[in-house]
This record gives C-alpha cells, structure tokens and sequence, in this order.
C-alpha cells in the first residue's frame, strides 16, 4: 500500500470510528421483549407500542408503566409467529395486524377483536385509521380498502406490481401507496379514485400520508424520497440525502407536519425540515446485551408532546432521545 492509500485509508477510518463514537446515547431504554420480533408501531404520543413476537404472538405495551396490557393471537393457537406487519390509528382507537394471509382489527381500548378477514393474495403492508378503515397492500399489485363500520370492502388496482407500503389520513378517506412499480399513487379509499400520482426511479419502499392528508412522502430503495402537497401535487422538498443509498422502514410527520421523523433498517434515526428537506438530527439505536444479532431495523418512531424521540427496533428495545 502507498503512503497516500495508507494516509486516505487511515482518515476513512478515523472518520468512521468517530461517527460511531460520537452517536449520541438514549436517556432511557426498556427492553419490553427478548423474542425475535417481526413488526412493531408506537402511538404518536409513544405512550402505547404494538409489537409481533415470534413466540408470544401480538403484544401491546402501556409505555407510561410499562406494562402488557394485551395479547393476541392471529390464526391457529400454536402458529404464534404469523404476524408480519402492524399498525395504529392516530387516535389510538383501532390496531390491525395482517398475516401473509390474512387481516385482523382489534381495538385497544379493550383488546376486544373488531374482526378476522382472509386476504386474496399475500399481503404485505397495513394502515388504520381513526374509523377502522383499513388498508392492505397485496403482492398482486392491488390493494385492499375494508371498512369494518360499512362491512364494505373496495379494491384498488393502480398498480401494476407488488405493493409494499401504504398509508391512510386520519379521518379514513384519502389513501396513499407505493409499490415495486415505482409509483405512489394517492387516491380516495371510499372509492378507489385515483387523486395524484408520482413516479420515483426505483421501487417505492415507504409511502406516508400526514394526519389530515395535505402532506404526502415517498421514498425508493436508492434514497430518492420527497414530500408533495397532495391536492396540488407540488413538491414540497426532497430529503437532502448524501449518501448513496438509504431505505426508510419508517417515517412519521412531527411537530405540527414541519418535521418528518424516519427509520431505517439499519440502526438508525433521522430527523428532517419538511420545508428544506434538511437533516436535523441523527442517532443509532442500540443493540440489546445477549443479542447475537448486529443489526436493528427501527420498526416505527414517534415524537412526545414535550419533543422526546422514541424509537421502538427489532432488539425489543423502546430508546428515548433527546433533541
């Protein structure tokens, strides 16, 4: 090796050991599972989580306690690992759970089951909102549009591949979905009306529509991710991603829709500006002591009233972060 590969060599380095080492630590952690876990959400006010175990079926965890205030089971007793995807409503009302092949609404104010429903085809994402209606991205390219209320249940067919990431507003009526197609489509779930659509480069990865639906983001497997006004269909920003690469495993609109807060499948967190697509902070969250696993994907994040980040990973750890 040359003098000035082994002096770039030794500065790559350095540079790496001091990222890693100046991540900033979580004020407080509690370990609410030792279970391999496969998909958890937190409440927007991070006071409740929701979490698939592999061997304790569906969990959901009073954060203020904590305590387990339920259990679920979703299909045969003894098959308590089937649970691929989770999801809360904003008003901390309703849960869906889906299996790769089927969908289950529960409400959290009594752990009592709103219904079980088969799916068509494999299912591969879920959203809730504050009525119950559901969505479900399906591999077969459609997306299911169920409202327990109603007993009603439409079928979406914008798109052309899998679907692997949808997202409802609050009040239920405006859905928003991305898929390998590479396109986010924003449309009515009463309906199936198609409202906006973007196209990305590559094949969409997360998709989130803010609270009263004015807001929507996007983001593909390479990092391209953006925010657009929805009815307009006008960008708002692009996240200003300096890397090559970054895939999202979860996002959520903050402090009033001026912050998106998102995770990756790779440790960590980022806060963002909605208006200058600018990073505004960054941590990693942590491995859990016994774990023989490196990785940690950041199933969901939520910000507190008081501006607390809480970050829920497949360690089956809860981090709370400090601005």
């Amino acid at each position: 090796m040359t003098q000035g590969s082994m002096l770039l060599f030794c500065s790559t380095w350095l540079c790496v050991w001091c990222l890693s080492a100046c991540q900033p630590a979580p004020n407080k952690v509690i370990e609410i599972t030792t279970d391999a876990s496969y998909s958890a959400s937190l409440s927007d006010n991070a006071q409740l989580a929701l979490v698939s175990t592999a061997n304790n079926g569906v969990q959901v965890w009073d954060l203020t306690g904590p305590n387990m205030s339920y259990q679920w089971l979703q299909g045969k007793k003894d098959d308590t690992s089937n649970v691929i995807d989770t999801a809360m409503s904003a008003n901390n009302t309703f849960a869906a759970t889906i299996s790769h092949n089927s969908l289950a609404i529960w409400r959290l104010d009594d752990g009592s089951s709103v219904g079980w429903w088969s799916l068509p085809s494999y299912a591969q994402s879920v959203a809730i909102a504050n009525n119950g209606q559901t969505l479900v991205g399906l591999v077969d390219g459609s997306v299911m549009s169920l409202s327990p209320q109603k007993n009603r249940l439409i079928q979406f067919l914008g798109h052309q591949e899998k679907v692997n990431s949808v997202s409802i507003s609050a009040d239920g009526q405006t859905a928003l979905t991305g898929g390998n197609d590479g396109k986010v489509m924003l449309w009515n779930s009463q309906t199936g009306q198609p409202i906006q659509q973007w196209i990305l480069g590559s094949r969409i990865t997360k998709v989130l529509i803010n609270h009263s639906g004015s807001l929507s983001f996007a983001a593909d497997i390479t990092g391209n991710a953006a925010i657009w006004q929805s009815i307009s269909g006008s960008k708002v920003s692009q996240l200003n991603i300096v890397r090559r690469q970054m895939n999202f495993s979860s996002a959520r609109f903050v402090k009033n829709d001026q912050q998106l807060l998102t995770g990756t499948p790779s440790k960590e967190l980022f806060l963002w500006q909605i208006n200058s697509g600018k990073a505004l902070g960054h941590w990693q969250v942590q491995l859990s002591k016994n774990t023989q696993n490196r990785g940690a994907v950041v199933y969901s994040a939520a910000m507190t009233p008081q501006g607390t980040i809480v970050s829920i990973s497949s360690q089956g750890l809860i981090e709370y972060w400090q601005q």
